[in-house]
């Protein structure tokens, strides 16, 4: 923004002020402008007020005055050389510049013409120049539209010019130029040279000719503003022979004086559009020219106010700081593709401009936008997500903890009822054995009874005796497995002669009217378990079956299971059998199918937890219906605690 005030701020000083009545200080030695066109022209007004902003940042203490030479077409050419000696005149003894700072073409070949007249060197700064110039005409040439004079190089030439102590110069590569549409058309025979009715153009033409010696197989075509108008030349555009080129070096003004921009150069290119075109200069590349090698042109207002502080001070400095501003190979990327040519082919670098623009490139704020929304969506869905699975997480735990309670709830009031259940069995089971016991005691201490009857009292008493320890034993062994204060001993052992012994001490120990069997595949099977509660499982079992068995086969299988890893025991009676509605029940404790049999209802529920201890399983198989048939598993590979 500050950039186009300062443009506003100059055109209208440029209005207001009378020429050469710009002061910014009072030093008497001012800073001399001398601009070649109007300072409200775009690139002059950009310079000069970029360079005045950094002027005034750098602490520059000069006067600044701005003088113009309003050079329009070479017509005027004789005239320069004029106005930059009254323009110097003013600037003469005490009231000479500290510097001069001189702008664009014209304004440097007049002081060329005209230096040596003044009467106090200053130092001198050039821009907006190019190192390639032509004297200017004296007024005894005739024909300036026929006149051809030579390009003269500053550096080239070795021009002796000692005020020149910095400048910022512009070069143009005609060479580099050939080259290019050569290796694109190595079929090209002439170029057609296109320049106006300007220094600039008469410059440029005077260089090219010079440039062309170098190609004496190339034939050059010049189509000259000072002898066309824009009418005229597009007609000569119509006529041009094969194998031609075109290069565009300015046009402004034709030889009528009139001023044509960027809609001239349009209708020189509807009248060739089958001729390539090339450009040294810029003019047209965009619209018409394939490319060029064109210098690489860049604001130079800001390192022209470094200058002008620097040569203040630094006055003993007679070393020439110029700055050359090289060239560089562009080519419009719409007209290489319009035209079918390759880049690559150039022996150099090139830059493309002009290209087409990407979809991400042209929608890149609402790309970035639609993302920016995207991703805050996606967030207001994570955020979400995490607050509903939170919740229903919480709520999932509130349920479970609810329904914790109740289980607890129900498994205290189970254990409670069966507290009570197992206080009321306990003083039954308890109370009827001694109640024998006691009764019987008191009539054998009475006496008066005979010595069979004496016998008799003494085998009831021995029986309920042997009956109350063995329920005092199970209900010791029941709260043990229950606290889980049994430890298993592992040891190996034949399990065919274990159950061999077991049968036949249950056998022995019964005296029953049943028959106890054993049957096995095996003749010997040895595994690691322990052998006293093994031995108590089978014998709560089978004695189990001798209860509800009259005179029949009691039979304890032995088998293995490879696929679960499994040794399978299984005692089988004839007996009554166990009603499948009481199935599920007989492992409770307390629990007997005959509530007037003999036995304490506790050892099938030891033999359960036994079982469960080795991490085996205990079942009744359904389908046997001889009897009943209990079932139990002792894993083949002990995982000990």
């Amino acid at each position: 923004m500050s950039r186009y005030v300062g443009y506003l701020f100059v055109c209208i000083l440029w209005l207001f002020v009378p020429m050469g009545a710009w002061a910014v200080s009072k030093d008497k030695n001012p800073i001399l402008i001398i601009c070649s066109y109007n300072p409200a022209a775009h690139q002059t007004s950009v310079t000069i007020s970029d360079y005045m902003e950094e002027y005034g940042k750098l602490g520059g203490q000069r006067d600044i005055i701005i003088e113009n030479m309003n050079c329009k077409s070479f017509s005027e050419a004789p005239l320069w050389s004029d106005m930059m000696t009254q323009i110097l005149s003013k600037y003469q003894g005490e009231k000479h510049p500290g510097q001069i700072i001189l702008l664009g073409q014209e304004a440097w070949a007049a002081y060329l013409s005209q230096r040596d007249s003044m009467q106090i060197k200053v130092p001198v700064m050039c821009s907006l120049a190019s190192s390639n110039i032509v004297i200017l005409p004296k007024d005894t040439v005739k024909n300036l539209d026929s006149w051809m004079p030579e390009s003269v190089d500053i550096f080239a030439d070795h021009m002796d010019i000692p005020e020149l102590e910095s400048g910022f110069i512009n070069q143009y590569d005609i060479e580099g130029n050939i080259r290019m549409l050569r290796t694109f058309y190595p079929k090209t025979e002439h170029i057609a040279f296109i320049s106006d009715n300007t220094y600039g153009g008469v410059t440029m033409q005077a260089l090219v000719r010079k440039e062309m010696e170098k190609f004496p197989d190339l034939d050059l075509i010049l189509m000259d503003g000072r002898k066309h108008t824009i009418y005229t030349i597009v007609e000569e555009l119509r006529h041009l022979p094969e194998n031609t080129v075109i290069m565009v070096g300015t046009w402004r003004v034709d030889m009528n004086e009139g001023y044509f921009m960027r809609n001239a150069t349009y209708a020189m290119m509807e009248a060739t559009p089958a001729i390539p075109a090339f450009t040294p200069s810029s003019v047209s590349l965009g619209s018409w020219a394939i490319g060029g090698v064109l210098p690489d042109y860049r604001k130079v207002g800001k390192e022209m106010a470094q200058e002008s502080v620097r040569m203040d001070s630094q006055p003993g400095d007679t070393a020439k700081h110029l700055s050359v501003i090289g060239c560089k190979a562009v080519l419009d990327s719409r007209k290489v593709k319009e035209w079918g040519l390759n880049p690559k082919v150039l022996p150099f670098d090139v830059q493309l401009i002009n290209q087409p623009v990407s979809f991400y490139q042209q929608y890149t704020y609402q790309i970035w936008s639609a993302c920016a929304l995207f991703v805050i969506l996606v967030l207001g869905l994570c955020i979400s997500l995490f607050y509903y699975f939170r919740t229903k997480r919480l709520r999932d735990e509130l349920l479970k903890s609810e329904k914790d309670l109740r289980v607890a709830k129900d498994r205290a009031e189970e254990s409670n009822r069966l507290k009570s259940a197992f206080l009321a069995n306990m003083s039954h089971e308890i109370r009827t054995p001694l109640n024998s016991i006691v009764g019987f005691s008191d009539v054998l201490a009475v006496g008066g009874s005979t010595e069979e009857e004496q016998q008799s009292y003494y085998q009831i008493i021995k029986t309920n005796s042997d009956l109350l320890l063995r329920l005092i034993n199970d209900i010791l062994d029941l709260s043990r497995l229950e606290a889980n204060r049994v430890t298993l001993t592992w040891e190996e052992c034949d399990v065919v002669q274990l159950c061999n012994q077991v049968v036949a001490s249950v056998s022995f120990s019964r005296r029953s009217d049943n028959q106890f069997l054993f049957n096995t595949s095996f003749e010997s099977f040895r595994m690691e378990t322990d052998v006293q509660h093994m031995q108590q499982v089978i014998i709560n079992l089978m004695s189990n079956a001798d209860k509800f068995t009259k005179q029949g086969k009691i039979t304890l299988d032995f088998s293995v299971n490879e696929e679960t890893q499994m040794a399978v025991f299984s005692v089988t009676d004839t007996g009554c059998g166990i009603p499948k509605e009481k199935q599920a029940l007989v492992f409770e404790r307390f629990e007997k199918l005959n509530e007037y049999a003999q036995g304490t209802g506790l050892g099938l529920s030891i033999c359960k937890l036994i079982v469960y201890k080795w991490k085996g399983e205990i079942w009744i198989d359904p389908d046997y219906t001889g009897g009943a048939r209990f079932v139990f598993s002792h894993p083949l590979n002990i995982e000990k605690e």
